[in-house]
């Protein structure tokens, strides 16, 4: 099913009446497409109905002149999707297999830059049926002391839809009615998601041990199908109970292989489990066995929450977590903490000293510490202190404080952190103690590397340099400017050489970068801390990059290229060319806005550039200069071409608008060159007889002498009294698509799958159907529609409409001819119009027959209909002739319009129709079983001025 929105726009230009350039206004909204409803609410606004999983298509068609662009947007609250970021011209949108979120209000945009935007909305309403979810819960109390226990019983029914659904509740196959039943009570809890029902057994008895089905129901809207659940109720039902073969945590090496297996203990029915992994799925490598979940070769990404779900829908889940947790163990450092009491940044004597060890390791509650003292495990005494877990650093950092350090205190000390029972290897780090090995940390930066330039796009190298310091710590780097990223994307980058190296940089890098010595793997004191600027040079950004300047001859042209940013400022040169060489002038001022001024004439024309330079290179504004008029629009709403009755000619009227026509010299006239092949058919000068083109006025031409089938190139360009501008061009093709089986007969009898190039109305409720005798639906109604073809054949086709379900009274369903051009000749004897004859074969058999309307639509701006024909309520059992005149003011279709009556019997059907030139002769005719009777005089017209379906025309406007 697909439904189709289609959004309108029309105008007429507000000074001239007639197609010039004009803003995109509102018309109307059509649909077509097998909406499941279709409704104005009270604010004027359509708003379509459609089910979940099918096709949504809507479709913004807008007038305007130039081109209008239109931008998709959907809202839905307060949030905000945006469906193209490209405006689209013409654009369809299209959602497959539409999601009940993807409701809500769309807008199509339509704007090309005149007067102001055209912006139309309309609310899709996605609706959809869940299968619900029967829980049940039981409740125990005692009565009356202990004289016996009261069990109640809860069925509660939930289901998500739209609209909301209605409820009905069995025993085996018999409806639950409260009213008839003591022992039930059936209502709508509060605060609940989704639309609930319960079902209270009170006080169960023996009977109520049966089976229940809750049937949820949306009243069969968009042919949405009734849900149901059921669930039998026992003396032994009970909730789910489970127990883990593991503890709540698990902590495994990578590459082990894992196994949790959730045992159900009780539960009736039996429980189903399912495992899950929060909040993510299971990896790739799990295998689900039932109750049991094996993991194999774990990696880093297997670690996470697991849960055991189990499920009977009786009480609430039964749940279980399991927290599985990889080891890991990496990034071993120290820390060097003088007495910090003392504010002492050194090691002295008689003070104390604090050695820090820290791992990144998951768990970081399972790491061990072991202190060594040149080799010799460390154990707590009056001077050496072990700190499990040192409040003062980071959380998992083992310290060893040594107290009133003495001489003896100066020795190499180790810090071992392990796994105990994992076979992740241990990591290691010694730390010398003594006077000479330990000394503060002193920064510098390099002669001249305070400040380091480099040109935009190059390698460059920040150094800060560690200097008489014991151990060397490594070096962060950081912006300076707060909130500024380094170019990896972190806000901090660590060096162990102090060099920080940049590739291809940017000139959002310049600015000041911060080094400053890491507080681990040597002395925590203090940072030591620097800047250093980094200066990206990049060529002068000017503006325009571009310029098309058009102007008059004789006039003063002025071309200035701004100078938007520079690095350096310091500009070294300004040069002006003409067509690639340089122009003699004075030298110009570095410090004015380049600028050139000359007189526009016939020789001076062509590209102009002004090259602006510093010391990091080279940029361009580029003007072309002309007096070249600008290009021609063509109108893209030009209607197709006619077809000249006299001879296998046709004749097309090319319309268009001069864009900003006194921006040259006057506008003389144009160049048209018609190809064929690229063969020039005709090359002429449509002389503009001293009327100059207004901006927005449409400009005439008729090309005429084309030839059947045959397709042209147009060639079109201005001419001014000095040049001609560019030219610009389209295809004209002129095409039959159609192709019957008869042509002969001149009718269309729906007999080929194209139906003659009829087409449904994208603006009805439902289609028309074709269909034949051996095609027909045999549960059809008896006392409705035709048995056979208007021939009475039983393999021949006809259209009609069907009145069933889900059918309301009132609906319409519109079936379109193809679009017939018809030429500007007048009709006989001096008439204004030309005549049709139009007739058609009708059935409308049954006793709740509503209406069938044919109506003429003459296409111009916008569409407009009138009924020429109508007839209402049970004409009888035989095929009936109608036919009637239509005099169109321009090119028309025929719609043929069924109204569905007050109920199922109302079928209606049509076939054989024909469209030909000329009046109709008076005749009346009834069919019946293959024969036809004539009443009054014959309907004879000459063949040659028939205007008919096998003959009719297509006529498709192609662009370039």
């Amino acid at each position: 099913m697909e439904l189709f929105w289609i959004l309108l726009f029309s105008s007429v230009h507000p000074l001239t009446g007639g197609q010039g350039v004009y803003a995109p206004a509102n018309a109307q909204i059509v649909h077509s497409g097998e909406a499941c409803n279709v409704k104005d609410d009270n604010i004027s606004e359509r708003i379509y109905t459609i089910k979940e999983g099918d096709t949504l298509v809507l479709q913004c068609i807008v007038k305007g002149h130039p081109r209008p662009q239109v931008r998709w947007t959907k809202t839905a609250g307060s949030a905000s999707d945006k469906f193209q970021e490209k405006p689209i011209f013409n654009e369809t949108l299209r959602i497959e297999s539409i999601k009940r979120i993807k409701g809500g209000r769309y807008y199509c945009k339509a704007d090309n830059g005149v007067g102001v935007a055209a912006i139309k909305s309309i609310r899709v309403d996605v609706q959809y049926l869940d299968v619900p979810v029967l829980t049940v819960h039981q409740t125990i109390s005692d009565v009356r002391g202990s004289y016996y226990q009261e069990k109640t019983v809860f069925l509660r029914c939930t289901v998500n839809s739209n609209p909301p659904a209605r409820f009905i509740w069995k025993r085996g196959n018999v409806l639950i009615e409260q009213s008839k039943d003591n022992g039930v009570d059936i209502y709508e809890p509060l605060y609940t998601q989704g639309e609930t029902k319960v079902l209270k057994l009170k006080n169960l008895r023996p009977r109520d041990f049966a089976d229940y089905t809750c049937q949820v129901s949306v009243r069969n809207v968009c042919n949405i199908e009734d849900k149901s659940i059921t669930f039998r109720l026992t003396n032994a039902t009970s909730p789910p109970i489970i127990r883990l073969s593991v503890n709540d945590t698990v902590v495994v090496d990578p590459g082990q292989d894992v196994l949790l297996n959730c045992e159900v203990t009780a539960g009736f029915p039996p429980p189903t489990v399912v495992w899950s992994l929060y909040p993510r799925s299971l990896p790739l490598s799990a295998q689900v066995r039932g109750p049991t979940l094996i993991l194999r070769a774990v990696t880093l990404d297997d670690a996470g929450t697991y849960n055991c779900t189990a499920v009977n829908n009786v009480g609430n889940p039964a749940r279980k977590i399991v927290n599985l947790v990889v080891r890991t163990m990496s990034n071993l450092t120290f820390q060097i903490t003088p007495d910090s009491n003392k504010d002492s940044e050194t090691i002295q004597m008689g003070r104390d000293l604090k050695l820090s060890c820290h791992v990144d390791a998951t768990p970081q509650d399972k790491v061990n510490y072991t202190w060594y003292k040149n080799g010799a495990p460390v154990f707590n005494s009056e001077s050496l202190i072990l700190l499990r877990s040192d409040p003062d650093m980071a959380p998992g950092t083992s310290s060893l404080e040594i107290v009133d350090m003495k001489f003896r205190d100066l020795a190499t000390y180790s810090c071992v952190a392990n796994f105990p029972g994992s076979r992740v290897p241990e990591l290691r780090v010694d730390v010398n103690i003594s006077q000479n090995s330990v000394s503060p940390p002193l920064l510098s930066v390099p002669p001249g590397g305070q400040v380091v330039s480099v040109r935009e796009g190059g390698n460059v190298e920040l150094v800060c340099l560690v200097v008489d310091g014991k151990p060397r710590p490594p070096i962060l780097w950081s912006r300076a400017e707060k909130d500024l990223l380094m170019p990896s994307g972190t806000a901090v980058m660590e060096t162990a050489d102090g060099r920080l190296r940049l590739k291809n940089v940017s000139r959002d890098m310049m600015g000041a970068y911060r080094c400053q010595t890491a507080p681990y793997n040597g002395l925590n004191i203090k940072r030591r801390e620097l800047q250093v600027q980094l200066n990206v040079q990049f060529p002068p950004i000017l503006d325009p990059v571009f310029q098309d300047a058009r102007s008059r001859n004789s006039q003063m042209v002025t071309l200035r290229c701004n100078i938007l940013r520079s690095n350096p400022p310091r500009l070294t040169d300004i040069r002006w060319f003409r067509n690639g060489d340089a122009i003699r002038m004075p030298m110009a001022d570095l410090k004015e806005m380049p600028e050139l001024k000359f007189k526009l004439e016939p020789t001076n024309n062509g590209s102009y550039e002004c090259r602006v330079s510093n010391n990091a290179g080279t940029s361009t504004c580029t003007f072309n200069v002309s007096a070249q008029p600008y290009n021609a629009e063509f109108y893209f709403d030009t209607p197709n071409p006619v077809r000249i009755l006299k001879g296998n000619n046709y004749s097309y009227n090319l319309q268009w608008t001069q864009k900003d026509p006194e921006a040259t010299d006057r506008i003389i006239g144009y160049w048209i060159n018609v190809r064929k092949n690229k063969q020039n058919v005709l090359w002429k000068q449509i002389d503009l007889k001293g009327k100059e083109p207004e901006p927005g006025v449409l400009i005439s031409h008729t090309i005429s002498d084309l030839k059947i089938p045959l397709s042209y190139e147009v060639r079109l360009s201005p001419i001014t009294t000095y040049s001609t501008g560019d030219f610009v061009s389209r295809i004209i093709q002129y095409s039959e698509p159609y192709t019957y089986p008869r042509p002969s007969d001149h009718v269309c009898g729906f007999e080929n799958e194209r139906i003659c190039g009829f087409s449904q109305d994208r603006s009805d409720i439902f289609d028309w159907t074709r269909q034949n005798h051996l095609t027909r639906n045999p549960k059809r109604s008896a006392n409705t529609g035709p048995d056979t073809d208007r021939s009475g054949s039983k393999e021949g086709y006809y259209m009609y409409i069907e009145t069933s379900f889900p059918r309301l009274q009132g609906d319409k369903a519109r079936l379109l001819s193809p679009l017939f051009n018809v030429s500007s000749v007048r009709g006989p004897k001096g008439s204004g119009r030309v005549p049709y004859c139009v007739s058609f074969y009708y059935h409308m058999k049954g006793k709740h027959i509503g209406t069938l309307n044919v109506l003429l639509r003459v296409r111009s701006i916008a569409s407009v209909d009138s009924v020429v024909w109508m007839k209402s309520g049970h004409q009888g059992p035989e095929w009936r002739k109608a036919f009637f005149d239509i005099s169109p003011s321009g090119p028309f279709q025929i719609v043929f319009e069924g109204i569905r009556g007050p109920s199922f019997e109302g079928d209606i059907a049509i076939d054989d129709v024909s469209i030909t030139m000329g009046k109709c002769k008076q005749e009346n005719t009834v069919a019946s079983a293959g024969k036809t009777v004539l009443i009054g005089r014959s309907h004879t017209l000459p063949v040659a001025s028939r205007l008919t379906f096998g003959l009719s025309c297509i006529l498709l406007l192609l662009y370039r």
